[in-house]
């Protein structure tokens, strides 16, 4: 049985576990209001099946002298403090009968968060958009989390309500309509989940039991119980939250914030758990299942046989990092052990991550395990939503990068064989800053403050240990309403716009980049700042040179991966210097006679028949 209340007609059935507590009771409001003693069962649930209720009941569970919301409630209409409302999950009539899922083969992810992805901030707005993100060439969107949180607004990570989508985003069928949406554009829908902990504000779970959290912690609380003493009942909760987001509301995916605070010695491990519930949840359509780990341990990619979760794909940091050391050379804080050099990005296209086991002097010690799978498994961005806000003012990377590195950079992220992922608004160059926002009541809202000047006290630019005056308020309503995106700035004649639209047009009409390096890849360092990435295409060969420093004009340039196949020539097909993107004229690199590559470029070219021999 679900926990929560399931509602089959005017009857509905409630079950909630708490385990210590000698009696339940079920307070219906509304009317006369009622209280219905609930009957224990095993495994310490109460359950309590009740005639005549509809949808819109609001309701609560008394223990002892409290009424406290339903920590599995569907809806929260007042959010996570008020009552918990019954709703009925299968009024949404669906349009998607003939979607059959994403695959991770060939997906683009689109990173947003549905508060400030619009201006009204709901998910309603947000399907008024889907249109721009099919003509872009996104075919799957990643939404930060919209589990009940407190507040007006919030990132999502304080989730408290894990079953119920924020009320603050519209009524509890509104989200069903985004992805009913999405779905008949073509995208699918990814969905950030945080199984790691609890938010600090409006979690009633502990009113119910002790047992939710685990003897171990993270650094935003109290780990879940995923293996101590009655952790079934955490367990169950949780594969039945992944299974309900999958099954209820037809989402393509889950991305799994921050597993290295997901502790569990016992096995099968829990993540392993909700991976393989969400796939039987889909009921034979594709789904993705994707994991943020900071230690990189690759071994969640093996299948659960293998050690592994059978996870599709994991965020890949380093690409991340490296992209920033190059465009801006500063190497403060996390950014240490990256040099921006194109050794590290020919290995982040070959091989995933840069750290698999070797030493990383930033945290004194080894980090992530070797892998061994294709590194269209590894999600790689310029920027998403935690590292757009880990810089003072929010900036994003057109802010902070020449323009010639940012369209290198972005041909890398786009042509490249990685699954690349977009941040809201990066695709016009948006003007908003992307701040870190939650909307909390003192004394909560002060060290929420504090805590976020200190991590980011951590890049000496930022004062050191006094950042404090100079960190947004994350909970003043003027630092959420500066992240809003300002559409007005997304126009066709946008040079930004044009260039993303173009890059992900190749990448999806090209028969050879498509293929993601399923018909034979590598790549080679050119020269201090330049390198080369090779599709094979059984002579129809594609090869990417990439230039983050000055001209380069190498004669000769001994390079084997530079010479075409037998018969045939290199042919320019696309260049970042095109006008069109705000470049400076397109170039031919003449490679067959020596060769030049402008400063901060990227061009694509083509193995065309013809002779590739030019007399000196």
């Amino acid at each position: 049985m679900t926990p929560g209340a399931m509602l089959d007609g005017s009857r509905c059935t409630f079950r909630v576990w708490a385990p210590e507590a000698g009696a339940v009771h079920l307070k219906l409001e509304g009317g006369q209001g009622q209280c219905v003693p609930m009957a224990s069962s095993t495994g310490g649930y109460f359950t309590a099946t009740v005639e005549g209720v509809h949808a819109g009941q609001l309701y609560r569970y008394q223990v002892a002298e409290h009424a406290w919301p339903d920590p599995c409630s569907r809806f929260q209409p007042e959010g996570p403090h008020g009552p918990s409302q019954v709703v009925d999950r299968r009024a949404y009539h669906w349009h998607d009968q003939h979607w059959g899922g994403i695959a991770l083969e060939g997906a683009v992810l689109y990173e947003l968060h549905v508060g400030t992805f619009t201006a009204e901030g709901t998910f309603a707005a947000a399907t008024q958009r889907l249109g721009h993100l099919k003509a872009l060439g996104v075919n799957a969107v990643e939404i930060m989390p919209v589990a009940e949180c407190p507040g007006r607004f919030n990132w999502g990570y304080d989730g408290v309500g894990w079953f119920a989508p924020s009320h603050n985003y519209g009524p509890y069928d509104a989200f069903k309509a985004f992805v009913d949406a999405a779905h008949a554009q073509g995208i699918g829908v990814v969905l950030d989940v945080v199984y790691n902990h609890f938010g600090p504000d409006g979690n009633y779970a502990s009113a119910f039991s002790p047992y939710y959290q685990g003897s171990r912690n993270t650094e935003w609380g109290g780990a879940l119980n995923y293996d101590g003493r009655h952790c079934a009942a955490v367990r169950e909760m949780v594969v039945a939250n992944a299974w309900e987001w999958i099954s209820q509301f037809h989402l393509d995916g889950l991305r799994l914030d921050a597993i290295q605070s997901i502790f569990d010695d016992s096995r099968p491990h829990i993540i392993a758990e909700l991976a393989a519930a969400a796939r039987a949840a889909a009921g034979g359509r594709r789904i993705l299942v994707i994991a943020e780990d900071e230690t990189q341990r690759g071994t969640w990619l093996l299948p659960a046989g293998q050690g592994g979760a059978g996870l599709d794909g994991m965020w890949n940091d380093d690409f991340h990092h490296a992209a920033m050391v190059a465009a801006t050379g500063r190497r403060e804080a996390y950014y240490h052990d990256y040099l921006g050099t194109p050794q590290e990005f020919v290995s982040a296209a070959k091989r995933g991550f840069l750290y698999q086991g070797q030493y990383y002097p930033w945290q004194d010690k080894a980090r992530g395990t070797p892998v061994h799978t294709r590194s269209m498994h590894f999600v790689a961005c310029l920027q998403n939503h935690d590292q757009v806000a880990n810089s003072l003012e929010g900036k994003r990377l057109h802010q902070q990068a020449s323009p010639g590195l940012c369209r290198a950079l972005t041909a890398m992220l786009l042509l490249g064989p990685q699954t690349p992922m977009l941040f809201m608004g990066q695709e016009f160059h948006a003007s908003a800053p992307f701040l870190f926002f939650a909307d909390h009541e003192q004394p909560l809202r002060q060290q929420v403050h504090a805590g976020r000047s200190e991590f980011l006290s951590q890049f000496p630019g930022m004062g050191a240990k006094d950042a404090r005056g100079l960190v947004a308020d994350p909970a003043d309503e003027a630092t959420f309403r500066r992240c809003k995106l300002d559409w007005s700035e997304c126009s066709d004649d946008s040079p930004a716009l044009r260039l993303h639209q173009d890059l992900l047009a190749l990448r999806r009409e090209d028969p050879v980049i498509r293929g993601q390096g399923r018909g034979g890849f590598d790549g080679a360092v050119l020269g201090e700042q330049a390198l080369l990435l090779r599709w094979f295409g059984g002579g129809d060969d594609r090869l990417l040179i990439i230039n983050l420093g000055a001209d380069l004009r190498e004669r000769p340039m001994p390079e084997p991966l530079l010479a075409p196949p037998a018969g045939r020539r290199w042919s320019l097909v696309w260049s970042s210097e095109n006008t069109r993107y705000g470049g400076s004229g397109t170039v031919d690199p003449g490679l067959d006679s020596g060769g030049l590559v402008p400063g901060h470029s990227a061009m694509l070219l083509r193995a065309v028949e013809g002779d590739s021999h030019v007399q000196a």
